[in-house]
């Protein structure tokens, strides 16, 4: 049923809540487990003098991104899972939402960090576009503040 899963990781522990149901479901299936970080484009900043500084800072971002996921996918496969990483840029929850379809993913799992109120309105939530823009299923992990 599920040959290709990819899960989300942002590099924080509460994202790294979802690996341990993604791993259970690759194992079950016997399917792929691709890891996905997004490395989100700065918004232009309020000063345009700061611009140069952002667009400095991205390949930085990038490369600390694609260390995380590549630890991430040596432990994987150190753990006999079939596992793939990737680091794509843009904005979360559409870039998450067109990597599995251009990838043929089966199923997403990820992490929810449970906003509420205003922290919610502010920053929105990024599981709850994945679940409308997805063309997959998605697997929502409640990740709770150890």
């Amino acid at each position: 049923m599920y040959k290709r899963i990819l899960c989300t990781l942002d590099g924080s522990p509460l994202s790294e809540q979802a690996l341990p149901h993604a791993k259970a479901m690759a194992k079950a299936f016997d399917a792929t487990l691709i890891l996905l970080r997004v490395v989100e484009i700065p918004p232009l900043p309020v000063l345009p003098e700061l611009a140069p500084v952002e667009i400095e800072l991205l390949p930085q971002l990038q490369e600390e991104a694609q260390k995380y996921i590549q630890g991430k996918v040596d432990e994987l496969r150190k753990e006999g899972y079939t596992a793939e990483g990737d680091v794509v840029e843009g904005r979360s929850a559409e870039a998450i939402a067109d990597y599995a379809g251009d990838h043929n993913i089966d199923l997403i799992v990820m992490a929810t960090h449970g906003r509420s109120g205003l922290s919610r309105w502010a920053f929105g939530s990024v599981a709850e576009r994945v679940l409308r823009l997805a063309s997959c299923p998605v697997l929502l992990v409640r990740a709770r503040n150890p």
